[in-house]
Order: structure tokens, then C-alpha cells, then sequence
């Protein structure tokens, strides 16, 4: 089994599928002879020619909106953004149309595409290249998938590619290529669009998280353990909507308290639909008030201050052992 990276597994994923159907097309700036600017579809263009790895112009509302179509023709687009700050220009498209095309025609068309891009800070980008913003692209019809590492990644691409509905697949780029992994070349592993994972068993403390913040929160995990015997249980979210709050729930349950990690502003993220959901359905179960340990409720900042923004597992411990003793 081999070991890769991020950016090689979504590769396999994206040169799997494109072999055993030829109807996935891949499409985007820069994603043909340059195989995108992280390299995520590198190779593909000379394997599958010009007619299925696509160079687009850059027009991300055109991007999309091509793509809703030729998937209403029976195509497989995989349509990329070359980074998260450039994909609002895409909105109208994807809330106006891809999202509501199943429903609109009453069952008669579904919009089967994947439209993927990096996201998140940690890599010392420009202003539009760093946001954290999941929750943006949670309409209702659309599917938003977050993987945590190369092994994951692979199996959600998959996922996501062969699903009949629009899927916004966000990439963390601070981990494309942080780690490697095993990752299998046939099967899932047991990752599933709209599944959460339990990463680690714990007894104390549920952690919540996804995407880039899984490290720092296996990293919180482990010093809590080490330092104050607090053995904590940590669930990789992997699909933001439509949310697997059932796992969640359960380990809440079991545990009495709950710490969320989300890299994107404190207010109207992800980690507040965690935070209602657990009162809705295990408040009497609660020993402590759930803890949100997020980005700050201002616009991404530059460089030498990204790190200070950005979730650390400093603070992720601090919140485990503030909600464990509270």
C-alpha cells in the first residue's frame, strides 16, 4: 500500500475515476499543462488529452456554470477553483442553479458534479487565499465534504465524483503535503460522504473537528492525556453538510462535554450547528457548557499574525481542560 500525501492521493482519486468512467471530466484555471497550481491534477492532460482535462478562462461563474451543464448532459464535471477566496464569484451559480436543479425539475435532471478547491490558512498566502469559511456553501441540495489527510481524501473524491448530487469538496491546504498516509487504491476504508469518523476513543471529552484542524486537535488530545490523564474522544467531522451529528450525539452522550474546533470566524460557522444540535438532543446529558475553539471574527490575517489567528493546540488544550474542570 502505498504511502502519499494529499495532493497525491486526491491525484490517484481523480485519475482512478477518470480511467473506469469516461464521463468525469476535469476543468479549471491552469488544471491542464500545468496540473493546477498545487499540482493536485498533475499529469492528467497528457494521460486524458484536452478534451477531458479542461483549461479554462478565468471566470469562475463561467467554470461552474458550464459545468451544471454538461453534467445535466450526462458528464461527470470536476470543476476546480483555483483558490477558496475566487469561489463567491461562483454563488449564483451554484445556489441558483446546482442546487436546485433536482428539485426544479422534479426528479427529471440531477447535477452530478464536484467542485473543489484549497482552502484555509497556515501557508503565508495572499488576501483571497486564506479563508476558512464552510459554512458559505452549505445550501440546501448541495453537499459539502472536508478530508483531514490523504487517506480520507482519496475515498471522499470518489465519493463525491460518483455521487448523483453537486458536492463542494474544500481542500485544507496547510495539509497537502503536511503528512503521509497509507492510503488504499479500492476501497473506502469505511469513509462515507456525510459519515463522521471516530478517530479516538475517549471517556472525558468529546473533540469535534475537521480538515486542517484534526493535527492541532490530535495534538491537544495527546497533551491533555499526557499532562492531566484526560483521556478525550475525537470525532473528524469529514462532511460539514448535510452533518453527521448522530456520532456526535452518541460520543456527547457518553462523555457529558464537548469541545469544538473550527478554523473559521466563532460566529455562523459549522462548530454552532454542532453546539445546537447537542442541545437539542443530549442537553440534560451535559456536565459543562460545549466549548468553541475557532478563528476570530475578523478577515483572515496576513502572514506574521496568521498563526496567532489560526487554532493552536495550545488553545485546543486549554479548552479541553477548561471544559473538563470548569
Amino acid at each position: 500500500m502505498a504511502r502519499l500525501n494529499m495532493v497525491q492521493a486526491l491525484n490517484l482519486a481523480l485519475d482512478q475515476e477518470m480511467a473506469k468512467d469516461d464521463r468525469v471530466v476535469v476543468m479549471g484555471e491552469d488544471v491542464g499543462r500545468d496540473g493546477g497550481v498545487f499540482r493536485v491534477t498533475d499529469g492528467l492532460h497528457a494521460k486524458y488529452g484536452e478534451e477531458r482535462v479542461i483549461d479554462t478562462p478565468l471566470a469562475e461563474a463561467g467554470i461552474l456554470g458550464t459545468a451544471i451543464g454538461m453534467a445535466i448532459a450526462g458528464l461527470r464535471p470536476v470543476a476546480e477553483m483555483q483558490f477558496d477566496g475566487f469561489s463567491y464569484l461562483m454563488m449564483a451559480q451554484l445556489e441558483g442553479h446546482a442546487a436546485r436543479m433536482r428539485t426544479r425539475s422534479r426528479g427529471q435532471f440531477t447535477v452530478p458534479l464536484v467542485v473543489r478547491f484549497p482552502y484555509g490558512g497556515g501557508v503565508r498566502a495572499l488576501e483571497h487565499h486564506s479563508e476558512a469559511r464552510e459554512a458559505s456553501y452549505a445550501f440546501p441540495g448541495v453537499k459539502v465534504v472536508v478530508p483531514s489527510g490523504p487517506r480520507n481524501a482519496r475515498a471522499l473524491m470518489v465519493a463525491a465524483i460518483r455521487d448523483p448530487d453537486p458536492v463542494v469538496f474544500m481542500e485544507p491546504k496547510r495539509t497537502y503535503r503536511a503528512f503521509r498516509e497509507e492510503v488504499p487504491e479500492d476501497d473506502d476504508g469505511g469513509v462515507q460522504i456525510g459519515r463522521a469518523e471516530k478517530v479516538r476513543e475517549g471517556d472525558r471529552v468529546t473533540v469535534v473537528s475537521w480538515g486542517a484542524m484534526m493535527r492541532p486537535t490530535l495534538q491537544a488530545a495527546d497533551e491533555v492525556a499526557a499532562t492531566q490523564g484526560v483521556k478525550a474522544e475525537v470525532i473528524d467531522l469529514l462532511t460539514v453538510h448535510p452533518m453527521d451529528s448522530d456520532t456526535v450525539v452518541e460520543s456527547v452522550r457518553k462523555t457529558g462535554r464537548c469541545v469544538v474546533v473550527q478554523e473559521s470566524p466563532k460566529s455562523m460557522g459549522p462548530a454552532s450547528e454542532v453546539v445546537a444540535r447537542l442541545n437539542d438532543k443530549v442537553l440534560e446529558y451535559l456536565e459543562a457548557p460545549v466549548a468553541r475553539v475557532t478563528g476570530y471574527d475578523v478577515v483572515t490575517p496576513y502572514f506574521g499574525r496568521e498563526n496567532l489567528y489560526i487554532p493552536s493546540a495550545a488553545r485546543i488544550a486549554r479548552a479541553i481542560e477548561g471544559t473538563v474542570n470548569p
